[in-house]
């Protein structure tokens, strides 16, 4: 961490064990995302019953490169947030989970799913294999048998209504992942 770890205190005395507790959870975040810039934690127990049956909460606020990682944890109706070491736990758990996602993110490891698009069978070649869907706007991309997912070529017809995902091929677009099927087809 660039900035040392900020602890405030709201409502509780301030606990060397709690304290001890807290700063062996944020230096393992560390081993998870190497480039936290500053960790700021709020312990609060705002529901004194000066006793059993205190309920804490726990505000984490974590700042990376490109944003911060808010984690709060306030008392459900459960009991569980009775123990503070439990919601000591649980949210530094969820600030460990949300750095591996900015991690992930960051390198670019975020698997995109590709948003299939509306086209039609406008030719089909069946001695080279291949066809040419038409879409909506006009334009034709290139398909191979190979690209059909559940459906037979050699029964397929012009005008049939797929679905398809389009990559960039080396003579143009390219539809790969035709799917068949009636779709809402708006030439």
């Amino acid at each position: 961490m660039k900035l040392p770890l900020q602890i405030t205190w709201r409502g509780i005395s301030q606990s060397d064990a709690i304290e001890t507790a807290i700063r062996e959870k944020a230096d393992k975040l560390e081993q998870f995302y190497d480039k936290i810039m500053a960790c700021r934690v709020t312990v609060d127990a705002p529901h004194q019953h000066g006793g059993k049956g205190n309920l804490y909460e726990i505000h984490l606020d974590i700042t990376v490169p490109g944003g911060e990682i808010v984690v709060r944890r306030n008392p459900p109706e459960r009991h569980t947030h009775e123990d503070i070491y439990v919601v000591i736990r649980d949210v530094f758990d969820d600030a460990r989970r949300q750095l591996q996602d900015h991690a992930r993110k960051e390198r670019g490891d975020v698997k995109v799913h590709d948003v299939p698009r509306h086209a039609r069978v406008l030719k089909k070649f069946p001695a080279e294999d291949y066809g040419v869907l038409e879409t909506p706007d006009g334009r034709e991309i290139y398909f191979h048998k190979n690209a059909l997912i559940d459906g037979d070529f050699d029964t397929l017809h012009e005008g049939t209504e797929v679905l398809y995902v389009e990559e960039q091929g080396n003579e143009g677009p390219e539809a790969r992942q035709v799917v068949l099927g009636k779709h809402a087809w708006q030439p």
